[in-house]
């Protein structure tokens, strides 16, 4: 992790702003990736969009870090290449789910990445969690019922738990993160282009498979423009730019400060969804939005 040097008094607040609203604005690329995903894909276009969306990215990625890319170790891209099959995991799950479920539920229910880590990290280490910390997950936990039984209580939808796996993929993919100490000293930029090159050969071979949807190629012609308009807000807004705005942020604020922004996102997820997708939540569909954000703001508290 890099050092930060710290600004002068006075420009502190300015240079704090100015570094906030990049990261504030991935925040809410990131919301909205959800309805963005839902207008672009169906079930039969789920591993062809995500090919597309993947396979447009990776080339600028590989061209900015081409020397740093050569500098990996075999253990390092051995250790990229397995979080790369997770993140391919990560992102089919989340995919199909979204397409399942409305772009609110699934922005709010993958905030559980945040309750999950602490409390499996926890159980690898053998240290109880602190009361608040339990707390917190069950204000969570509450609020995810809540929201997914908004018209009565039912079982939660195919979407649903398929983005609860998502969340717990997540979880897995930032404990193999801080576990493989080979990727630790590797350089962000080579580690994630060589993650995300993984997860486009695992989508890339999936879709040469019979009965996984329609090719990349045929998805493609099929696209109009607000579909292809979908598809780079996915692949410049929501991957190239989230990157490296994080990249630069991190060396100009805390990496604190950057969670804490970061986790606004299921806000702008359920912003989206209510005000542009149009989707109704309820009395208790908005009382569990409420649950999750207090219960992950108090979980992000109590686990720093």
């Amino acid at each position: 992790m890099s050092t930060i040097a710290a600004p002068a008094p006075l420009a502190a607040p300015r240079r704090a702003w100015l570094a906030d609203l990049p990261v504030l604005l991935v925040a809410v690329v990131w919301g909205g990736s959800y309805l963005a995903a839902k207008g672009v894909t169906t079930t039969h276009t789920v591993i062809a969009v995500l090919v597309l969306r993947f396979a447009l990215v990776l080339p600028v990625l590989a061209v900015a870090g081409r020397r740093r890319l050569r500098a990996l170790t075999p253990a390092q891209l051995r250790g990229a290449g397995v979080l790369g099959l997770v993140l391919g995991g990560i992102f089919l799950l989340e995919t199909y789910g979204v397409v399942h479920t409305s772009a609110t539920n699934a922005g709010l229910i993958i905030s559980l990445t945040m309750i999950f880590t602490p409390l499996a990290e926890s159980a690898v280490r053998r240290v109880a969690p602190s009361p608040a910390f339990l707390g917190a997950a069950a204000v969570s936990v509450s609020g995810v019922v809540l929201l997914t039984q908004g018209a009565g209580f039912t079982t939660p939808s195919t979407g649903d738990l398929l983005i609860l796996g998502a969340a717990l993929a997540r979880t897995a993919h930032v404990l193999l993160m801080a576990r493989i100490k080979a990727v630790q000293e590797a350089d962000s930029l080579s580690l994630t282009t060589v993650q995300l090159g993984t997860a486009v050969a695992v989508f890339a071979v999936l879709a040469l498979l019979p009965g996984t949807g329609a090719s990349p190629w045929a998805a493609a012609a099929d696209f109009g423009a607000a579909e292809w308009a979908g598809l780079a807000f996915l692949s410049v807004f929501c991957t190239l730019f989230a990157f490296f705005v994080q990249m630069w942020a991190v060396r100009r604020t805390s990496p604190s400060r950057v969670s804490l922004l970061l986790g606004t996102e299921p806000l702008w997820a359920a912003a989206a969804g209510i005000a542009i997708g149009g989707e109704r939540l309820g009395a208790a569909g908005f009382a569990g939005v409420a649950l999750v954000l207090a219960g992950t703001a108090w979980g992000r508290r109590a686990a720093g």
